[in-house]
């Protein structure tokens, strides 16, 4: 099936079937495929948790606008941004880069200050206003990847932040929450979307072409 095909078959899952699990393989390429995907200067400024564990489900419930969802998902993905770039940050990617690619350390110096010279001098959050966005490109991927899988999933923005944030205890990670992703088997008899057509903008309409 196509990508194009995966992608109609999807919808964001309103109730899910606690009593079923997502493989470990799927979750795994599900974040790979997050993993994977492209970021500004290739700097990957966010991180990825995963929890399956009950007892942080339900306290991270408590931060959900559909808390049912959260607890039943089989697993929970947290897209979780840095705070603020920092020359430590930038470097240890950088040096892990060209390491990996054998070359010497600081072959990418010149870019590096560049970096830093525009990140540093910004205030925090626009810092974090950044490295959110980046956050988004990994989500959409981990989406399509989902999608493929015949992986029920949700993407989620509307949660209380700072609920999520305490109970993974982000901040001394140097982390903030952006976006979630529920995964997991839909439960058909409450998944109140599941049997409606799906709806997008017409291409005429959404897309504007110059030629």
């Amino acid at each position: 099936m196509s990508l194009i095909e995966n992608l109609k078959w999807r919808h964001a899952v309103k109730a899910y079937n606690p009593s079923e699990k997502v493989s470990q393989e799927n979750i795994d390429k599900i974040v790979e495929a997050a993993r994977l995907a492209p970021t500004s200067s290739g700097l990957q400024p966010f991180k990825i948790l995963v929890v399956e564990n009950q007892d942080l489900k339900d306290q991270l419930s408590e931060g959900a606008l559909n808390p049912e969802c959260m607890r039943e998902a089989s697993h929970i993905i947290i897209f979780a941004a840095w705070d603020r770039y920092t020359a430590e940050r930038i470097d240890k990617v950088y040096d892990f880069t060209t390491d990996e690619r054998e070359l010497p350390r600081g072959r990418f110096g010149s870019y590096t200050d560049k970096l830093k010279s525009i990140y540093l001098e910004e205030e925090a959050e626009k810092n974090f206003a950044h490295t959110a966005r980046q956050t988004y490109i990994a989500l959409g991927l981990a989406l399509a990847q989902a999608a493929e899988l015949k992986v029920d999933s949700t993407p989620v923005e509307g949660f209380d932040n700072a609920v999520i944030d305490k109970v993974l205890e982000l901040e001394k990670h140097g982390l903030r929450s952006v976006s979630l992703m529920y995964v997991g088997v839909s439960d058909p008899s409450r998944d109140w979307i599941a049997p409606m057509k799906k709806v997008r903008v017409p291409k005429e309409e959404f897309v504007l072409e110059y030629k």
